[in-house]
């Protein structure tokens, strides 16, 4: 096992990377070995217990708990490890395992101080506290630590939030997104964090990470500075990634690390939040003078950045508040499980609520307030009328999702939480990122991940079953909240709010997440859609009208954009489906949005909720885990169901923007051009453009883009001028697909018909090549995610068939001539969602 060990930490380190941690097997032979160590090698065993095992509910941390407790109790040995060590030991591994026998040795007079200041350290007790409180009344190590937690020790203990801190900037201009942190096509080694981080900025910025190593080798720590920061998904592995380099290690957890200062003129939300959740201290403040390689200070007291001349080169506000205690407790998820601790032992000790801690100053209602629609969803997720933008607030998450290329990263969080089962009433795990061509990792994690997931209570897709939205919208409450570890989270009916893979532990682990409430822009639109004109050019309406009206620019330096870190919330198109609804929700996205909703009908949502219904029933008939979870909110849909009313905004709710869309005055669809989400165009002004790629996929489209398609492929021939790719979101969708023989008109153009899920969005599995031209109804367009240098278009997947067929971007004529004369005779028919509890059992049935 050495041998093997060494030679593994051999190949790594030639990578310039520490080993992975020790397996459960592992763990049995260094506990064996420690027994009676080989001569020389005590040292190096006993390290490896106590470094290189992950803590909380890891299964090798089982392997390690239950051996460091018999040499504690006595029942085994070891010349390096005393029973005072390995209660001491015991003490480091958070939460989980380790629990009940440090609880046991508050019994043994021997041990029972070293028992009580393990524990006192420790905040993941869960339901430990109850019976270390009924031990207190005779026990004085009990009690002591009841006092301990009573009297926050176990954050007191730890340094004061700095009042300075030097850095050295390494800066890159303008817009940094998730993908330059961690690239989609190396995900499959996210979960692995410092071989994951090894392709950091290989692309945006090669060399980078020489460099950011040269200045810490120089003695400086170092602060990460952009104009624009942290956009789009994989918000965790971005950090992980990013503190991995910056950051600092995190004692007896092994191959991660926290800390480290990230600066932005503008910071993605839902990446702030991960920063706040893994320890860093993210500043948004003015960036234009801070350059690479300058040494400043940052003054967390006056708010203020300087040189080594004291010159000030900017200014900021530690906001929220909050903030200081976040990155004292090591994060915000440490600091709320924490504070919570404190005060339930206050409250058993009967003394009052700790004022020890930074309290959010919430902003107190008014006589006669009105609320958003979001602000009343919110409000109802905690118990309250409404909550108002900038409340720190902990709704109760119903619904949390988890997507496969972070779902191994939130697994391990979620270990590391000591989470044997879940208190969020749904927690769904999908597969749709890594199922059509997976790498070893991702065979493995298929075949582990779905039985972790269901032994805690959550429902587990399987591959090739489809998108993570486009299955977790089936399956919820409306009105409620809920998160999701995949940025395009975006509920069409309720609200959710994205986060990364540590949050989304934590909200599937406590049943509640915290939310600091945004501002809400309120998009209202009027009139109606002309012939030829979809909701995706709806979608990219919404920038486009912001342009117009100042709300929003497109070049990054010195960003605009007045949806970003608020709520898009829309109303004025009530009749659209569900399905149709969430394409408008879902680019909430790319504008950079904490959230989304939409005004709808009871008559939409009723008929969506009967057909979900059907589809969960026949879920449990074919097998799916965990069919209990899946019962519950099968009886949750129809309690709703019997009195079925949607929250609606008052008619004196305040937004910080709003914006009106007045359809019919859309006479050409609208398009994004390469490679920004934010640029959009008329049809008209990019016209004739030469495409070698059509994509037509991702959650952005549901069943009628693709009959759409192909009633304008109907009797057309193979174009070997244009690769068409096309990828159902659902296998239900490929079901009735192929059983309205609609495949073999998409097989006589030469369409690659890819199996459901994200194929070409992300990139992480099939790619274009190099530097190709690229039309796609997929969600964002970032450089190099679908393939490297490539230029791509976002829009409809009508323009998209089109394309498909001339090779070029047609003018708004050419199109509308073919929309009018193939789609629009049938559009009763093409634009008919699936409704599960009409449709018979084979289309409906997954196996």
């Amino acid at each position: 096992m050495i041998e093997a060990y060494l030679q593994h930490e051999k190949e790594r380190s030639a990578q310039g990377i520490p080993p992975k941690p020790l397996t459960p097997e592992q763990t049995a032979s260094v506990c064996e070995m420690l027994q009676n160590p080989p001569a020389g090698k005590e040292e190096f065993l006993l390290a490896l217990l106590r470094d290189r095992v992950s803590p909380g509910v890891d299964p090798a941390a089982e392997v390690k708990a239950d051996f460091l407790a018999k040499i504690a109790k006595g029942q085994a040995s070891s010349p390096v490890i005393s029973k005072q060590d390995a209660v001491k030991m015991l003490g480091t591994m958070l939460g989980g395992y380790n629990l009940q026998y440090l609880v046991d040795l508050l019994q043994d007079s021997s041990l029972a101080n070293e028992a009580a200041e393990a524990l006192k350290g420790l905040v993941l007790i869960f339901d430990k506290l109850e019976s270390i409180n009924k031990l207190a009344a005779s026990n004085p190590a009990a009690k002591s630590v009841m006092e301990s937690w009573a009297n926050a020790e176990w954050f007191t203990r730890k340094p004061d939030f700095p009042a300075e801190i030097k850095v050295k900037i390494f800066r890159v201009d303008g817009e940094i997104n998730t993908d330059d942190f961690s690239p989609a096509s190396e995900a499959w080694s996210r979960p692995d964090i410092p071989l994951h981080a090894l392709c950091m900025g290989n692309k945006r910025f090669p060399g980078g990470l020489e460099q950011i190593a040269k200045m810490r080798a120089e003695g400086f720590s170092v602060a990460f500075v952009g104009d624009v920061v942290g956009t789009g998904s994989s918000r965790k592995s971005a950090c992980n990634s990013l503190l991995w380099h910056i950051g600092e290690d995190i004692p007896f957890v092994p191959n991660k690390r926290r800390g480290g200062v990230i600066i932005g003129n503008a910071i993605a939300p839902i990446f702030f939040n991960t920063a706040q959740d893994s320890g860093a201290l993210p500043l948004r403040c003015d960036v234009s003078k801070l350059k690479m390689g300058d040494v400043v200070t940052i003054n967390t007291v006056e708010g203020t950045i300087k040189n080594e001349a004291g010159e000030t080169l900017s200014t900021f506000k530690v906001n929220p508040g909050t903030l200081k205690d976040e990155y004292r407790a090591g994060g915000r998820v440490p600091l709320i499980i924490g504070r919570s601790l404190t005060n339930s032992a206050r409250k058993l000790l009967g003394q009052g609520e700790s004022d020890l801690f930074i309290q959010p100053d919430n902003p107190q209602p008014k006589a006669g307030q009105g609320y958003t629609q979001a602000q009343k969803i919110v409000g109802k997720a905690c118990g309250l009328p409404g909550v108002l933008p900038g409340t720190a607030c902990e709704p109760k998450m119903t619904t949390v999702g988890s997507q496969d290329t972070t779902g191994m990263m939130t697994a391990d969080e979620l270990k590391e939480l000591a989470c044997l089962k879940f208190q969020a009433d749904m927690y769904m795990q999908s597969f749709c990122h890594t199922s059509a061509y997976p790498k070893p990792a991702d065979v493995s994690m298929h075949k582990n991940l779905p039985n972790f997931v269901a032994e805690r209570g959550g429902v587990a897709l399987r591959p090739s079953d489809g998108v993570i939205h486009s299955w977790l919208n089936r399956l919820l409450i409306p009105d409620t909240v809920g998160t999701g570890g995949d940025s395009h989270t975006r509920f069409p009916i309720g609200i959710s709010f994205p986060a990364g893979s540590g949050l989304i532990a934590f909200a599937g682990a406590l049943g509640f997440m915290p939310l600091d409430m945004p501002e809400s822009v309120l998009v209202r639109f009027k009139g109606k859609l002309r012939e030829g004109i979809t909701l995706r050019d709806v979608v990219n309406a919404i920038p486009y009208y912001a342009i117009k009206q100042g709300l929003l620019t497109v070049p990054k330096a010195g960003k605009i954009n007045c949806f970003n870190g608020r709520i898009l919330e829309m109303e004025g198109l009530p009749e659209l489906s569900v399905e149709q609804a969430f394409e408008l929700t879902d680019a909430a996205a790319e504008r950079s949005a904490a959230a989304g909703c939409i005004k709808l009908s009871e008559a939409s949502v009723v008929a969506y909720l009967k057909s979900n219904i059907a589809l969960m029933e026949q879920m449990i008939k074919d097998g799916y885990q965990d069919a209990k979870t899946l019962e519950k909110r099968i009886a949750d849909v129809k309690e709703w169901l019997k009195n079925p009313r949607l929250i609606e905004a008052d008619s004196n709710a305040e937004y910080a923007e709003i914006i009106e869309i007045n359809l019919d005055e859309m006479t050409e669809p609208i398009v994004a051009c390469p490679n920004d989400p934010d640029d959009v165009k008329l049809l008209s002004e990019v016209a004739g453009t030469k495409v070698d790629d059509v994509f037509i996929g991702s959650c952005m489209t549901n069943i009628g883009h693709f009959r759409a398609a192909a009633k304008i492929f109907e009797g057309e021939k193979f174009n070997p001028g244009v690769r068409t790719w096309l990828t159902p979101p659902t296998r239900m969708d490929y079901k009735k697909l192929m059983a309205e023989a609609t495949f073999a008109k998409f097989s006589a153009i030469g369409a690659r018909i890819e199996q459901p899920g994200c194929s070409l969005c992300m990139g992480n599995q099939a790619r274009v090549p190099d530097k190709v031209t690229v039309f796609s109804t997929s969600t964002r367009n970032f450089d190099n995610r679908l393939g490297d240098g490539a230029q791509v278009f976002l829009g409809s997947a009508e323009v998209a068939a089109v394309i498909a067929l001339t090779g070029k971007i047609p003018t708004p004529q050419e199109y509308l001539d073919i929309y009018r004369q193939r789609v629009a005779p049938h559009a009763a028919d093409v634009y008919n969602y699936l409704q599960f509890d009409e449709l018979p059992q084979d289309i409906v049935s997954l196996v």
